[in-house]
């Protein structure tokens, strides 16, 4: 049998030798342009896929073509329709990240709370070489225990979120799905934004969630409330989130995503002028124990299907 990992690059470092001991031959690739993918699985068994597109004509060129498995939750880069009429099975992984996302997402938290950011700029600049006293206080410092924290997404990530929110001692609030979700618990969003401190968005993009928050979701929220993106970058206006931020607004804001990754053009949000502002590169997945864990399912997911591949369903 036969695979093909058509974009290893953020897994490359890892421990592969419980996937390559799966087949008779891997042949990987850092990365692949849509160009060469039909090529290079025209005579594969397995295709093992992060993020580069599989459309039919791509699936179609792989006869033999048995088992996409995908390194990554969502399958939306996959044509599951061409799969299902070609009987090529689809698995994804599932929940790997949940402690590094939700690490990251207090990480980011903290850092806002705390101004770390800017004591630590200040330190380097030699700020606190010329302070009168033995602290250097200019930047405020605000605790969160007893703040409210409003969490868009309550799946597994927002449940993690909503427990380390806990132990810091935060009232945690769940946005509704919708104006008809009734769940105890659940807070209409128009309801949620005007009393949270903390807004922490874990759903995925979809066309009910993209630019969900835009700018009169911001503009019902509290000028010293901040706001966390560590979903997908679609899901917050990021024009209206810079205006924010600069209008004084938003008090600070943190994202993991922008809407085009990575930002090969530039970024509204990427601007030297907006304030309070922290940019990661869609980081907050990768951990080397959740990196791991995506090879792990993923040779699970292989044995689940079965090495003769004689199972034949997308899931």
């Amino acid at each position: 049998m036969k695979a093909v990992f058509l974009d290893i690059e953020s897994l490359d470092d890892l421990d592969l030798a419980r996937l390559e001991a799966v087949f008779e031959t891997l042949v990987t690739y850092k990365s692949t342009v849509p160009e060469e993918a039909a090529e290079r699985v025209c005579d594969a068994d397995v295709i093992i896929v992060n993020k580069v597109q599989l459309n039919k004509v791509i699936i179609e060129s792989a006869p033999q073509l048995a088992l996409i498995c995908v390194v990554a939750t969502g399958t939306n880069n996959v044509d599951l329709e061409a799969a299902k009429q070609n009987n090529v099975a689809v698995y994804n992984c599932q929940a790997y990240g949940i402690p590094s996302v939700v690490q990251h997402t207090f990480s980011l938290i903290l850092a806002l709370h705390t101004n770390l950011l800017s004591y630590d700029r200040a330190v380097r600049a030699g700020e606190w070489q010329k302070a009168s006293q033995f602290c250097f206080l200019d930047y405020p410092i605000r605790e969160l225990s007893g703040r409210k924290i409003g969490i868009i997404g309550y799946g597994h990530l927002g449940q993690g979120v909503a427990k380390i929110a806990e132990a810091f001692g935060m009232q945690v609030l769940v946005a509704s799905r919708s104006l008809d979700d009734d769940r105890v618990g659940r807070v209409q969003l128009k309801e949620l934004l005007p009393i949270v401190d903390v807004l922490a968005i874990h759903c995925p993009l979809t066309d009910e969630t993209h630019n969900l928050i835009d700018a009169e979701a911001l503009a019902l929220m509290k000028n010293e409330a901040v706001l966390v993106n560590v979903a997908r970058g679609g899901v917050v206006n990021e024009t209206a989130l810079a205006n924010a931020l600069r209008s004084g607004e938003l008090a600070g804001a943190a994202t993991d995503v922008l809407t085009v990754e990575p930002p090969k053009e530039g970024n509204v949000l990427l601007s030297a002028n907006i304030p309070n502002l922290i940019v990661t590169p869609h980081s907050a997945w990768g951990s080397k124990e959740a990196r791991q864990r995506i090879i792990d399912q993923t040779v699970e997911n292989i044995a689940a299907f079965g090495c003769e591949g004689t199972e034949r369903k997308v899931v």
